[in-house]
């Protein structure tokens, strides 16, 4: 992250600092957004952001960039350079701001597991402007995709691994509602298969774009990732040819998928057309449990796929607590680490 805010020494304009000067001191003053895990809580995870606005008072960084903005800073000669400074002192100021003043953000998530190796994945979020939530990296993805190398050796292992207990090649997954596609790009590196990710049509750029920044990590570690826009009970002519042949993935996963009471409904039919109709595949689904809303949400998507055609039913579920988010303005208590419930649904072959 850098120097902490102990070595930042704010520069004042009077003196005419030179552009790579007032560069350094915006670097140095940077807040990343923090990553988050399963272990460690929003307090511990937060306390070196915390450290980095402790050597100065909020108020007088803000004046501080503020004064950047709105200076001509005439004794910096070239124009790119003065835009550039502005540009970044704009930049510091917004993350100060909360995430939706923020603008363009990417975070790099570590993976950490003796038996599948270690990774990283890069993912860009663009400003998150209108309806967006499509854009944002949600925490449900990055605790779901740290339990990926525990299902593959469990719930999961007829399908992703061969008789002698290695990886089988040959599965092809599904991600529903993809997202940045942190989940999905996780899949393909830990599991080395090949995963589809989708998503709306308005969210398939960014997720083409970190599908592309990844593949190299992705294709290292044995896996394929593909992209695909697929609206949940579009239209006949809206179906991207890809998913008009129904019931072919043997494997679906998806996280954090319900945020308005027609989702459970939307979900469970998109799931029933696209999952294979044998007894060996599986659907993985997380939905945190944030408040009554959400676990009604998820009470209704229980109902709602036990009514499909080739009802699915709950073959294993539990749940586990993490990160649901990263707050606002330095928020450093523990206010939303909440429970992550998952799931691993099977076809009701008895029905």
């Amino acid at each position: 992250m850098g120097s902490l805010a102990s070595e930042v020494v704010l520069p004042h304009l009077w003196q005419k600092p030179t552009s790579p000067d007032l560069l350094n001191c915006l670097k140095e003053l940077r807040i990343e957004p923090p990553v988050w895990n399963l272990q460690v809580s929003r307090t511990e995870i937060l306390k070196e952001q915390s450290q980095i606005l402790a050597a100065h008072d909020k108020r007088e960084i803000i004046s501080f960039l503020s004064s950047i903005i709105k200076s001509s800073l005439s004794w910096i000669e070239s124009d790119d350079e003065r835009e550039e400074v502005w540009n970044e002192a704009s930049k510091r100021l917004s993350e100060r701001c909360g995430r939706t003043a923020m603008g363009e953000i990417t975070r790099k998530w570590p993976f950490k597991d003796t038996s599948y190796g270690e990774f990283s994945l890069t993912i860009r979020e663009p400003p998150l402007t209108g309806d967006s939530l499509g854009l944002k990296t949600w925490g449900s993805s990055y605790v779901l995709a740290q339990l990926l190398p525990r299902f593959a050796l469990g719930p999961l292992a007829h399908l992703l691994l061969d008789d002698a207990g290695t990886r089988a090649h040959a599965v092809e997954v599904l991600e529903l509602g993809s997202g940045t596609g942190l989940l999905g790009l996780a899949a393909a590196a830990s599991w080395q298969a090949r995963v589809v990710l989708t998503d709306l049509p308005t969210i398939i750029s960014n997720l083409a774009f970190n599908a592309d920044l990844n593949r190299q990590t992705i294709e290292v570690h044995g896996g394929r990732v593909d992209t695909a826009p697929l609206t949940w009970g579009g239209e006949e002519d809206e179906i991207d040819p890809r998913f008009r042949s129904t019931n072919h993935y043997k494997l679906i996963i998806v996280a954090d998928p319900l945020y308005d009471d027609d989702h459970p409904a939307l979900l469970a039919g998109a799931i029933n057309e696209q999952l294979s109709l044998g007894s060996d595949s599986r659907v993985l689904v997380m939905v945190p449990q944030r408040d009554e809303t959400t676990k009604g949400f998820l009470a209704t998507l229980r109902t709602e796929m036990l009514q499909q055609s080739s009802p699915l039913v709950s073959e294993e579920e539990s749940v586990v607590a993490g990160e649901d988010d990263w707050g606002d303005d330095g928020d450093d208590d523990d206010s939303k680490r909440v429970g992550f419930w998952w799931g691993i649904f099977k076809r009701d072959t008895a029905s």
